[in-house]
């Protein structure tokens, strides 16, 4: 069903990306220590620009003004803290942007901790509901997005994901919608795109196994390499208890002649592999997912094992455009980093709404029943542009349509390669 959506390279391509797509506890492989040092700040620096964004807020020139209540739920501490900080944050920025200029659509944010934990989201997703929360931006990671997913749909409040990429998100809910690429559409653009671009003629692959996030853009991958007529000489896998040794995964790869290997896998257990594979002497090409953004940031990786490293992503925090400077450069200012991926998907969730509220002539007296069916109805008939893409657009089905961008990272920093 995904497979319709458009990429760069055929019709189809969810952080987190991140977390993008998002994934379990111990999927985003970030490293703890840096998250739970990093996660403080960020939830202190957002909270002081939610404080500043009242006395920024101007009435429309008629006097009127919609203030909805914007929710979500996101680890904002643990081993997943990097990518539910990012999506705090970058929707924060969006939020503060937007009822500065004073329009008829404003924004009230609030984010509840779900530490990555399923059950715990579901709870997190009550205190917003209790809030009164009219629109969501459900939750960050895959996992804890699909429990809050059903939530939504028996309760008819319309959410709209950055970064939680299954399709057991959206699947049998009209009401929940992805801003990310969805897993299997990774998949089917990356074996495309190292076809058409013929960046490899024996390829290995390593995915986690006990992930649905690698697990279903490997799947889709070797479909759509067979189709194309890619030679995969070896397809190898790890689990999260097996995530620091990777000598028998690239030993395989090596001795079947591997030239490049296709990594659908999030960035920690990555920088282990081209650590590794350096040390052995082993210098095939390397091709990434979303979820190898952050990559350049990871505390004590040194970024030129990375030299050469390939990936599809949908946003570029080195482009030049004003859109995309304006952004880092505030997220820089506030956050002390440069945001990832996950940090503009949500940002372009909060844009999306304000669009789609528009168009359907919403307000904030409104229920959140009434929103989401105007909701429903309204985004399959827009056209987007954001930071993590132009043209976007969305089927009934609650996917994105929306195209990559093939990024090469020289001297520590992601250049385009189209």
């Amino acid at each position: 069903m995904k497979k319709a959506i458009s990429f760069v390279l055929t019709a189809v391509m969810c952080a987190g990306l991140l977390a993008g797509c998002g994934s379990t506890t111990a999927d985003n492989g970030a490293s703890t220590a840096s998250e739970s040092a990093a996660a403080p700040a960020s939830t202190e620096a957002a909270a002081e620009t939610d404080a500043e964004a009242p006395a920024e807020t101007t009435a429309a020139s008629d006097g009127s003004v919609s203030v909805f209540k914007l929710g979500g739920t996101a680890p904002l501490t643990g081993s997943a803290a990097i990518y539910g900080n990012a999506v705090m944050n970058g929707a924060q920025i969006a939020v503060d942007e937007i009822n500065a200029e004073g329009g008829s659509i404003q924004f009230e944010l609030k984010y509840e901790d779900d530490e990555n934990d399923p059950e715990k989201a579901v709870s997190a997703y009550n205190a917003l509901k209790d809030w009164g929360m009219q629109l969501s931006l459900g939750a960050v990671t895959t996992k804890p997005c699909e429990a809050v997913a059903t939530e939504h749909y028996a309760d008819r409040i319309f959410g709209l994901t950055p970064s939680a990429s299954s399709t057991a998100v959206t699947e049998g809910k009209d009401n929940f919608f992805q801003i990310c690429f969805a897993d299997p559409n990774q998949g089917v653009a990356s074996a495309d795109y190292i076809a058409d671009q013929q960046l490899g003629t024996k390829i290995a692959v390593i995915y986690r196994n006990d992930d649905v996030y690698s697990s279903g853009i490997y799947e889709k991958f070797q479909e759509e390499a067979d189709a194309k007529g890619l030679e995969i000489v070896s397809a190898t896998t790890f689990t999260d208890a097996s995530s620091n040794d990777f000598s028998v995964q690239l030993t395989e790869a090596r001795d079947a002649g591997a030239d490049l290997i296709f990594l659908p896998i999030y960035y920690q257990p990555a920088s282990l592999i081209l650590k590794q594979a350096s040390d052995m002497g082993y210098t095939p090409r390397f091709f990434g997912v979303d979820g190898m953004d952050g990559i350049l940031t990871l505390e004590g990786f040194d970024t030129s094992l990375a030299e050469g490293v390939m990936l599809l992503t949908p946003f570029n925090a080195d482009a030049t455009d004003e859109k995309t400077v304006n952004f880092v450069t505030k997220y820089q200012d506030l956050y002390g980093e440069v945001p990832n991926q996950f940090a503009a998907d949500a940002y372009d969730c909060v844009y999306a709404y304000k669009e789609a509220l528009e168009t359907a002539g919403a307000t904030s007296d409104m229920s959140a029943q009434e929103l989401c069916e105007l909701m429903v109805a309204t985004f399959p008939t827009i056209t987007f542009d954001g930071l993590t893409g132009e043209g976007m657009t969305w089927d009934s089905t609650g996917a994105v349509s929306k195209s990559p961008k093939g990024m090469v990272i020289e001297n520590g920093a992601y250049v385009g390669m189209d």
